[in-house]
């Protein structure tokens, strides 16, 4: 036999396999049997079949053009098989990240309560033996935990602290011998969620020193 018809052979192979995995995926999608005369699973079969027969085996041009119709479909088929995988991954990655900051909305509103608790906490450190004070001290470690347990981590901020405007937030600015931008006083504390910012410290910074005449 010679390549040009090993090559067609090849073509005839693979169109029958395309056209049973055909019938397979028609076979599970329709509800009811199709009638025989109707079948829609025939009309492909017969038109694949038509396309294999139509090749001319001794004519090298019709084997070579059928060669390359099957290195098309080939070459579209690992396409496509490539674009589907990077389509899978890139779900199982959107998934993934909603589960791991589904409870985003609700630890932000949250933090507000928080920050009303500790400053209840501040009053209540006058007497520290009251009943008031140890009272808020266990609700106050056991938000800590909660916070914790949710992967909520307070963002180390320091009075004299250079501003970073990626965990920080300048609610204003006051004249200062310190350098421009250093934190002078810290006004809310800011979070992490699981590594990613879930809110930003509100602080004053100093600004820029004045010219003097």
């Amino acid at each position: 036999m010679t390549c040009a018809g090993i090559d067609n052979a090849r073509a005839r192979s693979i169109m029958g396999v395309m056209s049973e995995k055909m019938n397979e995926t028609d076979d599970v999608e329709q509800q009811t049997p199709c009638d025989a005369d109707d079948c829609c699973c025939k009309d492909k079969e017969q038109t694949t079949q038509e396309y294999a027969d139509a090749v001319d085996e001794s004519n090298p041009a019709e084997a070579e053009a059928a060669t390359d119709d099957l290195t098309k479909w080939r070459e579209l088929a690992m396409r496509t098989a490539a674009e589907y995988d990077n389509y899978r991954k890139r779900c199982v990655k959107e998934r993934e990240e909603f589960t791991r900051y589904a409870n985003r909305g609700l630890l932000e509103e949250l933090l507000p309560v928080i920050d009303n608790f500790e400053m209840g906490m501040m009053m209540a450190e006058k007497d520290t033996s009251s009943m008031i004070y140890i009272g808020m001290s266990m609700v106050q470690k056991q938000l800590q935990d909660f916070l914790t347990s949710q992967g909520v981590e307070a963002i180390p901020t320091e009075v004299g602290q250079a501003f970073d405007h990626n965990i920080h937030e300048a609610i204003q600015s006051e004249p200062s011998d310190q350098p421009e931008g250093t934190i002078l006083r810290i006004l809310r504390k800011g979070y992490n969620l699981k590594g990613r910012l879930l809110r930003p410290a509100n602080v004053i910074v100093a600004a820029a020193a004045e010219d003097k005449a």
